[in-house]
């Protein structure tokens, strides 16, 4: 009688991966960026646990951070990556995300997929036979939170009982942060003008796991003695009526005064790219308080852990 097969790990979204998971990820970028330091970035890991095996990397946005840490995350793993995007695929002329699927499946060990509808990620995971990653989606960006997560433990050391506070409207970044308070304990303070609210149903996931989280429409209460001052740009690649919204957010930019009222060695974060003078005043993006290079770097470190997860080697 053959064995049973282990069910594929697919990394969709932090909620799905789950708080033991997260702790065991966390932990092993920590030992693994310690392990590296002074090392030229190509060498690989002294155990290579990912040689002989390749990731697709699927885009259909534009990428920088994601597109370079993975794939400087899989040789430092010992892997390779192949890359791809909408226009050069048949995905992109109306091959379906099922067929695109299974046939990635055959000759590949992953596939990560930065694209804007959450839909076509849980699709493509639903067809695979291999691990699939959402590198970003509209709905979520549980990598990029994988990655703050690690730089308030280089910064804090712990995460439980951290006090975040969001600067912004309810995106996918915003998404991601409150199931990651609502696993890992830390508070979730949502600034935010009426309209801009998160998705309901994010809130109403993160409360029935015992989430502390609270959205304040004063942009000072809402970073009032927080650990962590989260923001992200307003308008989106793709997004229309960006008049309207930067109008609306305009009062919850992160400015120098706002960062003032944060509890003593607040951390500043943002995923980037930055629109300078919008989300963000230049002083705190390049004052003492951001953590912002460290954060695109642990992108990379928290990447690495999140592919050894999938295929089955932590937790």
């Amino acid at each position: 009688m053959s064995a049973p097969l282990t069910p594929v790990r697919h990394f969709l979204d932090l909620a799905d991966a789950g708080a033991e998971a997260i702790a065991a990820m966390l932990g092993d970028a920590v030992e693994r960026k310690q392990a590296r330091a002074g090392w030229p970035k190509g060498r690989a890991d002294a155990d290579a646990p990912l040689a002989g095996h390749t990731l697709a990397m699927i885009f259909e946005k534009n990428s920088t951070r994601t597109r370079v840490s993975f794939d400087m995350a899989m040789r430092q793993l010992g892997g390779t990556t192949i890359v791809m995007d909408a226009g050069s695929m048949q995905l992109g002329r109306g091959e379906s995300v099922a067929d695109t699927a299974r046939v990635l499946s055959r000759y590949v060990d992953a596939i990560m997929i930065r694209t804007d509808d959450h839909a076509k990620v849980a699709e493509l995971a639903a067809h695979a036979s291999v691990p699939v990653i959402n590198g970003l989606t509209d709905w979520s960006h549980p990598c990029q939170v994988m990655a703050d997560m690690l730089t308030v433990i280089d910064r804090k050391a712990a995460l439980a009982g951290t006090r975040w506070a969001w600067l912004g409207d309810g995106n996918n970044m915003l998404h991601s942060i409150v199931e990651a308070g609502s696993l890992m304990g830390f508070e979730v303070r949502i600034g935010c003008p009426a309209g801009y609210d998160p998705a309901i149903e994010v809130l109403e996931g993160a409360l029935s796991r015992g989430a502390t989280v609270q959205i304040v429409r004063d942009p000072a209460k809402a970073v009032a003695g927080a650990d962590v001052v989260v923001t992200d740009t307003w308008i989106s690649m793709g997004q229309s009526h960006a008049e309207a919204k930067i109008a609306a957010l305009s009062p919850y930019q992160v400015t120098p005064e706002i960062m003032a009222g944060a509890a003593e060695g607040a951390v500043f974060l943002h995923c980037l790219p930055a629109h300078r003078g919008e989300e963000v005043a230049d002083a705190v993006i390049d004052g003492p308080q951001s953590a912002i290079w460290d954060e695109a770097e642990n992108r990379l470190h928290a990447q690495k852990s999140v592919l050894l997860w999938c295929f089955g080697l932590l937790g």
